[in-house]
């Protein structure tokens, strides 16, 4: 007798090749036989009669490092059908960490993650100090969903560097230090080494995150150091001095596929996204394996002024970075300051996220009650009725509520069509959730629901074949999940049975279950009926089930 059938369902096999009705049979945890009327007997037997059966979401951008090892349910990931997740993205990890860093590390999330520093600080179990160590205590711990992980180049920056890992070039000899420690890492199961030169990326005090100090001859020997036996995937968040034939001659030398984030929509500056994106296919062509990481969702982002994230990006917006309470309030209130930031808004330019659209900045919620009629109005129109500049309307009001309002931006990927040609690219990998940060900023951890309802069903953007090709066997076959991402005999069953008449992401919603009692957006899902991760079910049509079986394994081994 087998664990579990699934009859009648809509079985859409992660292939791209066209859906048919069939049954798949379950058993150990693994997919064991796939067909029309299978004659097996099962436990449980469930009818799937109008709904569809793929492979679990594999999310390739999340930064759970953190949440981890005190949630290992990785909510809300799980319940949104991810049944893969990698973390250590951009390279912000927590792994390797000196005990006398710590502090510096949170307080380094806090700002470039947008994490609570009390829920970090409450939350992480420092069971380690070491990658090869941070490795065993997830292993040891379990999780709901799978996970892989990158070596991050900022916390191997700091363990090699200190506090100089924030302010200069790395010496030979550091370098020498820290591709020993990039090597350590993938012998004990890194899926990668993963970096970021944004400058929308500071951390602690303003300072820039460590890895944007990084000179090419440094990145180039890491990534070198990654790839020495044969494997990993080096993601790099590209920042606009960092040249696409640069990332081009790390894949040409090390044979390993470089993966460019975040190739985002513009509407400023429309042509720029599609320019990276054909350098990425002309490196493929010249067979230097490429690709650039996109999203299917709008980058929409809560903020207050306090925690100012889509504007940090803005070189005049510098002096602000590290302060807080009267200094700060005092720094937006300064001509000077507002005028720098002004002339710099005025010049249009791809790498920032915010770029002087003021129709797409809303007031989300005052704190005095006089104020209360600007909320759910953007700042274009409220500055226009007040016949008031708009960057002063925003600080002006910011100021009168002691930087308690919160705003609402939406900042990139606003242009649908842009988008659809982003996600159909054939060099593109639909990513960037941001899972497990940016909590109190936006949640795009239902992304994968997003692409299945909106795009396909909705948009007809692509197939839902193709759909679903794009968030399973695509990334399962990017990162060398052997068994994973198709529904196979011999497969792992991670597995998400939906209804693709309904499927899609429910609105944000706060709430507040954070260690320390610290807020986060999270959001639902819609027109899911269940999901299992590693034939174990995690989540049901209500979420995650209760008590959730840590069913998920630590991926250490990968395929060419």
């Amino acid at each position: 007798m087998i664990d579990l059938l699934f009859r009648g369902a809509l079985v859409v096999d992660g292939s791209g090749a066209p859906p048919r009705r069939g049954d798949v049979a379950v058993a150990d945890g693994r997919i064991v036989s796939v067909g029309p009327g299978l004659d097996v007997s099962a436990a449980r037997m469930i009818d799937a009669d109008g709904l569809a059966l793929m492979p679990g979401i594999i999310d390739s951008h999340t930064h759970f490092d953190a949440q981890i090892t005190w949630d290992p349910t990785l909510s809300p990931s799980p319940a949104l059908g991810v049944t893969t997740a990698v973390i250590g993205n951009c390279g912000f990890t927590i792994a390797p960490c000196r005990p006398a860093d710590r502090e510096l590390t949170m307080r380094n999330l806090t700002q470039v993650e947008g994490m609570s520093l009390a829920a970090l600080k409450q939350g992480i179990a420092w069971g380690f100090e070491t990658f090869p160590e941070y490795m065993a205590q997830l292993r040891k711990a379990g999780s709901v969903a799978n996970v892989a992980a990158y070596i991050g180049h900022s916390s191997v920056r700091t363990w090699v560097m200190g506090d100089d890992a924030t302010r200069r070039t790395a010496t030979a000899d550091e370098t020498l230090q820290m591709r020993a420690i990039v090597r350590d890492a993938m012998a004990h199961g890194a899926v990668g080494f993963a970096s970021s030169t944004s400058p929308a990326h500071n951390g602690a005090g303003g300072l820039p995150m460590p890895s944007r100090l990084a000179s090419d001859e440094e990145m180039a020997a890491l990534v070198g150091a990654m790839g020495e036996a044969g494997g990993g995937v080096f993601m790099l968040t590209k920042g606009g001095h960092t040249p696409m034939p640069f990332l081009e001659s790390l894949a040409a030398a090390n044979g390993r596929p470089v993966m460019v984030a975040a190739l985002l929509h513009n509407s400023v500056n429309p042509r720029a996204v599609f320019d990276d994106l054909a350098a990425i296919a002309a490196a493929n062509s010249r067979g230097h394996r490429m690709l650039g990481q996109v999203s299917c969702c709008p980058l929409t982002m809560d903020f207050t002024l306090a925690s100012p994230y889509p504007v940090e990006g803005l070189a005049s917006w510098k002096p602000a970075l590290g302060l807080s309470g009267a200094a700060l309030e005092a720094r937006l209130a300064d001509p000077s300051f507002r005028d720098g930031v002004r002339a710099e808004l005025a010049t249009p330019t791809t790498f920032r996220l915010f770029n002087s659209e003021w129709d797409k900045v809303q007031v989300v919620e005052t704190v005095r009650a006089e104020n209360q009629p600007l909320e759910q109005r953007t700042i274009a129109d409220i500055a226009a009725e007040a016949g008031r500049d708009p960057l002063d309307t925003m600080l002006d009001l910011a100021l009168a509520e002691g930087l308690r309002t919160v705003f609402t931006a939406q900042l990139l990927n606003s242009d649908e069509a842009a988008v659809g040609r982003m996600l159909n690219d054939p060099y593109s990998i639909v990513s960037l959730s941001d899972a497990g940060a940016h909590l109190t900023f936006f949640n795009d951890a239902g992304f994968g629901l997003h692409l299945l309802g909106h795009w396909s069903r909705d948009r007809g953007a692509m197939s839902l074949a193709e759909a679903v090709r794009r968030l399973t066997s695509h990334p399962a076959h990017v990162f060398g999940f052997e068994g994973r991402g198709l529904i196979r005999e011999g497969f792992a069953a991670d597995l998400l049975l939906f209804d693709p008449k309904t499927v899609g992401r429910g609105p944000k919603r706060r709430v507040h279950d954070l260690p320390a009692g610290a807020a986060r957006l999270t959001t639902d899902a819609i027109g899911v009926h269940g999901v299992w991760v590693n034939g174990e079910l995690v989540a049901d049509a209500a979420g995650l089930v209760a008590e959730a079986p840590l069913a998920g394994r630590l991926l250490t081994t990968f395929s060419g």
